[in-house]
């Protein structure tokens, strides 16, 4: 990642954002993993007011061969940018437009830290061996418990207050180990 010189600004500007914007509604349907997702066009819309509201604006810019280049700017001249290369499964124009369209969905949420897509823990993502087959998995519809949700916050202010276990909360949600290692360190500091 690259910066400007300064960030004080533009670090405050975030801290406003993140108060102002709502939770990405999830309005498309991932058929292969059975899932849904935001779409880029939700996460538009989401994020516009809460940016200019705080005196940011992201553009992103096709860069070389397969890039992304995503730059978040506020109205004192600082910014964070970073690029990224993905290179698309089928190299024609509708792939590369499918690529750059998946590139600057998940730029956008990972610049500002939206929550945009269900936490399946790296799931999906790994691949499962020879053995295992999707059928063969338990299927589980809870939802992920990911976090600075407010479900999330919820449950860290519960267990912080006694008044419920990880337990209770794994009953309702699916906690990643790294989600599940802060509800833990949350539940020692009961009050």
């Amino acid at each position: 990642m690259q910066t400007s010189d300064s960030i004080k600004m533009i670090t405050e500007a975030l801290v406003g954002f993140h108060k102002e914007v709502a939770k990405i509604p999830k309005d498309s349907n991932n058929p292969f993993f059975k899932s849904k997702y935001a779409s880029l066009s939700a996460i538009l819309d989401a994020i516009d007011t809460p940016l200019l509201n705080n005196g940011l604006v992201l553009v992103q810019f096709p860069s070389g061969e397969n890039g992304l280049t995503s730059r978040l700017c506020h109205r004192s001249g600082e910014w964070m940018e970073d690029t990224y290369v993905m290179k698309p499964s089928k190299d024609d124009p509708q792939g590369r437009g499918s690529a750059l369209t998946y590139q600057r969905r998940y730029a956008i949420g990972a610049i500002l830290s939206l929550n945009i897509d269900d936490d399946d823990d790296g799931n999906h993502g790994s691949n499962l061996n020879d053995n295992q087959k999707k059928e063969d998995q338990p299927k589980d519809d809870k939802p992920w418990l990911n976090e600075n949700t407010k479900e999330y916050i919820g449950a860290i202010k519960k267990l912080q207050e006694g008044t419920t276990t990880i337990e209770k909360i794994e009953s309702a949600f699916k906690l990643s180990k790294t989600i599940k290692e802060k509800l833990l360190e949350a539940q020692k500091q009961t009050a």
